[in-house]
């Protein structure tokens, strides 16, 4: 169907949501604050209002004006200033004067620093990373619910709807996090969505500035931020550079005509992200790529615009310094400018050196995959800076690898295959492994809700190279095909609102299957804790055989044999082609079961398991 240009349409939303301008000259101030003795001392400050450029800008002290931008919108003004190291001073103070009109001034603040990297760690594979929705995980606070202002309000009957979890969900439940095992929490965009519909995702934000209300406020996040990590909890922020939401602030008045994106009629990406690394691929499908709308209420920010790439990578680093979290998951890494996210991570990374970033390359195949990844050869030309990448190809493999039966390239060898690959990577061990996320089918479906299935796939998980990620409700069996829609395969969390019948937080209510995986788990992640020899060990693998795939993880103190049968039926393994591996071991126990394998030259494997050994001089 033929649409409106974006202007126009923007255009519309205005005069139907009856936003005119403010009539006094500074409406807002981006970003708010900013702190004294950063790595780099410059900041460029964004002001906005009405006819703001035919004022004249003075700071309280000049010294640390570098320069004023005039744009042609003349709502704007952009403000670099340079702030000396020891800087004495706690704020500036912005004044804005007019021949004619009453002069404006606003106080600009700069803190001392309280979230300096130094001997910080970020997250590695060490961690696990439980990946949440705040919206779907608990209603810690029901007076945000409905907010006066917001376009959309609660309606947890609706599936696509906003449900009302928030982060006082999140926090009261951080113990929950800790007894399951994980040690890092990821949660989707927190930063304010407010649009019209479908907005619990947070992939439309519409200020980069601040929480979303309807999750409650910046104090509350901070508050989460600290608490989880006197549990020994690290915080992942989900950041957005390729979009923003159609009703964002500034789409009404764009700051310049090339900010976002535009077209005659709605374009769309093409979303085919091998285009990026293909070396014969045409102009056009990758200007497309780069430059279509990921979805009509998204519009495409245009990374290429100086002035808008210095706005997100300020926005990025104000909030590390303002929250302190411990890492950022890039979303949607590939249909940004490649250029404009590289010079993104290696300002951040220069700032602070410790902390970590991981990009989504939605990539089916593992080269294409790596190409994103820092430091990847022969891409002498271009490194993203960003360490950690997501290995979808593992995910693919997972979903069928226990659902076929095993032939030279199906079934367990899929593991193998992907596996294999990993020289192309400059560090296979900075992978994201998932089994299923929130733009995916539960893995618990696509293995036909076999619990057998499911134990193998997550014991593959928290054992094989990488840093595994879990997607909430996994551990309790939650299912949902992504073609029925994303609402259905991101359930909320029983025992997260108060009229929930069943609450699955409380051990006790647990029963069944749902008792019995939790359990299973729960005990493998707590164990991997400090597995040092999973998260530093070499990976050695043996090709499946049958329906068995043996590998093991090993360093010079310590030696983890698993074992994966996919047969229907129990088998003895004999271990001769293994000696490699085994010839310092007499012994060994079994992680999940606690025994004790005393000979280790025959295991027994039962039908559809898998077997984590510790291995024993």
């Amino acid at each position: 169907m033929k649409t409106l240009s974006i202007i126009a349409t923007v255009l519309i939303f205005c005069l139907l949501q009856a936003v005119p301008l403010k009539a006094q000259p500074l409406e807002r101030m981006d970003p708010p604050n900013w702190w004294k003795d950063m790595h780099n001392p410059k900041v460029q400050i964004l002001m906005k209002g009405n006819n703001i450029a035919d004022y004249k800008l003075s700071v309280s002290d000049m010294q640390v004006l570098e320069e004023v931008i005039r744009v042609p919108n003349r709502n704007y003004l952009f403000v670099n200033l340079n702030i000396p190291k020891n800087y004495s001073p706690n704020q500036l103070i912005l004044t804005l004067e007019h021949p004619e009109k009453e002069a404006i001034s606003a106080t600009f603040p700069l803190y001392e620093r309280t979230n300096e990297s130094e001997g910080k760690e970020g997250f590695s594979s060490k961690d696990v990373v439980y990946l949440l929705m705040p919206d779907r995980f608990a209603n810690g606070n029901i007076d945000n619910d409905v907010v006066a202002g917001m376009r959309e309000q609660t309606q947890r009957a609706t599936p696509d709807g906003r449900h009302g979890g928030d982060l006082e969900g999140i926090r009261k439940h951080l113990d929950y996090f800790t007894n399951l095992g994980v040690t890092a929490l990821w949660l989707n965009p927190v930063l304010e969505n407010n649009m019209p519909a479908y907005s619990y995702h947070g992939y439309a934000i519409t200020d980069y500035y601040a929480i979303d209300d309807h999750l409650g406020t910046l104090e509350e996040y901070n508050q989460l931020i600290d608490e989880a990590h006197e549990k020994g909890l690290k915080i992942i922020m989900d950041m957005v550079l390729n979009h923003c939401g159609l009703y964002h602030w500034w789409m009404g008045d764009l700051p310049t005509n090339d900010w976002v994106h535009q077209f005659p009629d709605y374009t769309p990406s093409n979303y085919r992200n091998m285009v990026k690394t293909d070396p014969y691929a045409s102009k056009h499908d990758k200007r497309i790529m780069g430059t279509g709308w990921f979805d009509r209420t998204m519009p495409d920010l245009n990374q290429k615009q100086p002035l808008l790439a210095n706005y997100l990578i300020q926005n990025t680093i104000w909030w590390i310094e303002t929250s302190g979290i411990d890492g950022i998951r890039l979303d949607t890494q590939p249909y940004s400018s490649k250029e404009m996210v590289s010079e993104w991570a290696r300002r951040i990374r220069e700032a602070y050196p410790e902390f970590t970033i991981v990009g989504e390359a939605w990539v089916q195949r593992t080269a294409p995959t790596a190409y994103w990844q820092e430091n990847t050869q022969p891409h002498a030309d271009y490194n993203s800076h960003i360490q950690v990448i997501t290995d979808f190809p593992m995910h693919f493999a997972l979903a069928e690898a226990f659902n076929e039966k095993t032939t030279w390239t199906q079934g367990l060898a899929r593991l193998y295959y992907v596996l294999a690959q990993d020289f192309v990577y400059p560090n296979a061990m900075n992978t994201l492994t998932f089994a299923d996320n929130h733009d995916l089918s539960r893995i618990f479906t696509l293995l036909g809700e076999d619990l057998n299935k499911l134990k193998m796939a997550m014991g593959f998980l928290l054992t094989t190279r990488g840093i595994p990620m879990i997607y909430s409700g996994t551990e309790i069996l939650q299912t949902g095909f992504e073609h029925d829609g994303h609402g259905q395969m991101r359930k909320d969390f029983p025992g997260g609102w108060a009229e929930d019948k069943v609450n699955f937080f409380n051990s006790q209510q647990r029963k069944g299957d749902v008792k019995e995986f939790h359990t299973y788990l729960s005990k493998l992640l707590n164990w991997r804790k400090d597995a040092k020899v999973i998260h530093k060990g070499r990976l050695t693998q043996f090709i499946p055989n049958e329906e068995q795939y043996v590998y093991f993880r090993h360093t010079e103190e310590a030696c983890v044999m698993v074992i994966l049968n996919n047969d229907s039926k129990a088998v003895s393994l004999y271990t001769e082609k293994f000696k490699e591996c085994l010839a310092n071991f007499s012994h060994g126990k079994d992680i999940i079961t606690q025994e004790l394998i005393e000979q280790l030259d025959k295991i027994q494997l039962s039908p559809k398991s898998i077997r984590i050994i510790e291995l024993k001089p």
